[in-house]
């Protein structure tokens, strides 16, 4: 098969892979557990990847708190942060985000907002409308602009007095548009608002460095840079007395500098690490290498009467590659259910499934949603695999 859906998913990188497998096999140990060499074995394979993730971004390694996966920092970061302020802090209880952020954030604040209790809310049908409550929080959802990006004057004439936090993602996960992260953080700040980033789609794709960014949380998942699936990291910006307090999302132990309960899963956390290491190490030649192919890519879809990029080159990271199919008879999801055994593509999100892409409906594409497939690269993708793949859509 031809995989062409990394945005979704990465393959696991066989250097990741050989430094994980001492952890599930000999190596086993609680890494909270003390004396014994398997739990000091342990600690020490979590602290140094602890620094290898920070490095990534350019924290230091107290900064980082391991989590399940980004969805999971995000729910920490964003309830953690609204609800620390407004029950422990200065009252503020208002989140600013986009209508195109990837699900985690969007539900997060429908749920503060009360909107939602579940991911898939069954209010709706049983009040025969959207039952809203309050639950003492509230969000606002700002528009994004036609190529997907958030204008700052945009953002900024919606921050009030109980404004305390900003959410937006870095690299849009279905279309690829870059948000100038710089920009609203500085905006952000001006306003003495707390910003978080989502940044699972940009890491080991693009150059981050938290401080120089203005960044005070992040998120993000080792799946997306050639590491194992259930792990990933919450930044939180440390001052000189440490941590910043938040309200914990899992109670339970004191793991994590007590924001995150729970024993450590020392083995997908030292894939993390490695993965790290792997993308700072490889980036400039994983980027060189995915530019070129995005170039061919678009070259080959420009060529094409019936197809045209949804967001522009300059708009969006090399690597993801949303394509209008222009044609009256195309539908996307029975195209790729006839080419399964062959590539792998979507539609979009893998958090979308079963509705239509709220992202391409932000940018205006709402009555083409269904003649859109996101395409992406990874670091082991061919030419010639670009030349099968636009030769199974053109016929």
């Amino acid at each position: 098969m031809i995989y062409l859906d990394n945005a979704a998913t990465a393959p696991l990188d066989e250097e990741v892979l050989d430094a994980m497998l001492p952890y599930l096999r000999e190596e086993y140990g609680n890494p909270s557990s003390k004396y014994y060499y398997l739990a000091s074995h342990a600690q020490t394979a979590v602290e140094e990847a602890r620094y290898q993730v920070a490095t990534l971004i350019g924290a230091e390694s107290e900064e980082i708190i391991f989590t399940a996966g980004a969805t999971e920092s995000t729910n920490c970061i964003i309830k953690g942060v609204l609800d620390y302020s407004k029950y422990y802090g200065d009252g503020r209880n208002h989140v600013i985000t986009s209508n195109a952020e990837h699900k985690a954030t969007l539900n997060v604040c429908r749920f503060l907002n009360g909107e939602i209790y579940s991911n898939k809310d069954a209010t709706v049908s049983l009040f025969s409308s959207n039952k809203k409550i309050d639950r003492g929080f509230s969000a606002s959802f700002v528009a994004v602009n036609k190529n997907g990006v958030v204008i700052s004057d945009v953002f900024e004439s919606a921050i009030t007095d109980k404004t305390v936090l900003s959410s937006f993602i870095y690299v849009n996960n279905e279309i690829g548009a870059v948000n100038d992260i710089d920009t609203l953080s500085k905006t952000a700040h001006r306003h003495n608002v707390l910003f978080h980033a989502d940044v699972t789609q940009a890491i080991g794709k693009i150059p981050i460095n938290v401080n120089d960014m203005g960044i005070d949380f992040l998120s993000a998942s080792a799946h997306k840079i050639y590491g194992p699936k259930g792990i990933g990291c919450a930044y939180i910006k440390a001052d000189k007395y440490g941590l910043p307090p938040i309200t914990s999302l899992i109670h339970g132990g004191e793991q994590e500098n007590g924001v995150r309960a729970g024993t450590l899963a020392v083995h997908n956390i030292v894939g993390f690490g490695k993965a790290a290491e792997i993308a700072v190490r490889d980036m400039k030649k994983n980027s060189d290498l995915i530019n070129t192919l995005d170039e061919y890519f678009v070259k080959k879809i420009n060529e094409t009467d019936d197809m045209k990029i949804v967001i522009p080159t300059e708009n969006r990271v090399k690597g993801i590659i949303s394509i209008l199919v222009e044609r009256t008879n195309f539908n996307n999801e029975r195209f790729i259910k006839k080419i399964s055994d062959k590539f792998a593509v979507s539609t979009g999100s893998a958090c979308s499934l079963g509705e239509p892409s709220h992202v391409i409906a932000a940018i205006g594409l709402g009555k083409d949603v269904r003649r859109i497939l996101r395409v992406s690269l990874n670091k082991y993708s061919k030419k010639e695999d670009i030349d099968a793949f636009m030769a199974s859509l053109n016929k």
